[in-house]
C-alpha cells in the first residue's frame, strides 16, 4: 500500500494549517489509518525580513492556507481529510482531488531524491544521454544540491564545460 501513497494539496481557511495538521494526524492515530495516510507537512521556508533592529530571519508558511497529505486515496482517507474542520477541501478538478507529480513534491521540498554518484571531480566519463551523448569528458564539479554536475568535453578543438544531470554521465573504465 505504501508505494501507492501520493501527495494531495487540502486547502484550508488561513490560519488554521497548524490546527488542520494537528487534527488529520489525531483522527488517523485515533481511527487506526497509519497505513494510509502517512504524512501530513506544512512546507516552511527561511526569509530574511528587514526590520529597525536590522535584518530577522523567520519561518513562515511556503503556501499558505495549504497543508500536505500523503496518502493512499480511499473513500475513508478522502472523507478523514475533507470533514476535519478548517477544510474547505482537496486541490483538484471537481470532487476529484489530483495528486503532485513527483516533479513537483521534489521542487516543494517535502521528498529528497537520494542519488547515489559512481564517480568524483576528475574522473573520465561518458554522456549517455542529450545532444553531447557518447562524448567524453572530464568531471569538474559536482552540486549535489542542485542535482548538476559541470564535465569539460573537447568541442571543436577546445575544452568547453557543460552543465548536465547527475544521472545523464557514467564513469569509463
Amino acid at each position: 500500500m505504501a508505494e501507492n501513497a501520493k501527495w494531495y494539496v487540502v486547502h484550508t481557511y488561513s490560519g488554521y494549517e497548524n490546527a488542520v495538521a494537528a487534527a488529520i494526524e489525531k483522527a488517523v492515530d485515533n481511527r487506526g489509518m497509519r497505513d494510509l495516510i502517512h504524512e501530513v507537512n506544512i512546507p516552511m521556508e527561511t526569509v530574511t525580513e528587514p526590520t529597525p533592529n536590522g535584518p530577522k530571519t523567520v519561518d513562515r508558511k511556503a503556501y499558505p492556507g495549504y497543508v500536505m497529505v500523503k496518502m493512499v486515496k480511499t473513500d475513508d482517507t478522502w472523507h478523514l481529510v475533507r470533514n476535519v474542520r478548517g477544510v474547505t477541501g482537496f486541490v483538484g478538478s471537481g470532487t476529484e482531488p489530483i495528486p503532485l507529480t513527483d516533479e513537483e513534491v521534489i521542487s516543494m521540498g517535502m521528498e529528497k531524491k537520494e542519488i547515489v554518484v559512481g564517480y568524483q571531480v576528475g574522473v573520465r566519463v561518458k554522456i549517455n544521454e542529450g545532444a553531447l551523448e557518447s562524448f567524453l569528458g572530464t568531471v569538474d564539479e559536482i552540486d549535489l544540491e542542485h542535482g548538476k554536475v559541470r564535465v569539460v568535453v573537447e568541442l571543436f578543438g577546445r575544452e568547453t564545460p557543460v552543465e548536465l544531470e547527475l544521472d545523464q554521465v557514467e564513469p569509463v573504465d
